[in-house]
């Protein structure tokens, strides 16, 4: 069951309408599991800066045991969570840190 966590510094009213549960369907998709399996946590306005910058940005971490798959696979769906944040956040590249999911191990 991956957990997801989002963290942005964006206020609350920036942070798009629905995006929790766009980010439920797109990991849902990316790590192959079921939607109703995905947990999703979203926090906006935390004090944040990511690169000595605290302009807007937003972090992803993924917890789960056992489901997030080889480094060579890791990297695919990296790509996919940044590709999805980038867009639906409206974030610059270098203010969304872009590093493969991480088993937990058990």
């Amino acid at each position: 069951m991956p957990f997801v966590e989002l963290d942005t510094n964006l206020p609350a009213g920036r942070v798009p309408a629905g995006l929790e549960k766009r980010l439920c369907a797109a990991t849902a998709a990316i790590l192959s599991k079921p939607e109703d399996r995905v947990n999703v946590t979203l926090r906006p306005g935390l004090a944040m800066a990511v690169n000595g910058s605290t302009d807007p940005c937003a972090q992803l971490i993924i917890s789960s045991i056992g489901v997030v798959g080889t480094a060579e696979e890791n990297r695919g769906h990296s790509a996919r969570f940044f590709e999805f944040l980038t867009k639906e956040m409206g974030l610059g590249q270098d203010r969304v840190p872009s590093e493969a999911p991480r088993r937990v191990r058990e």
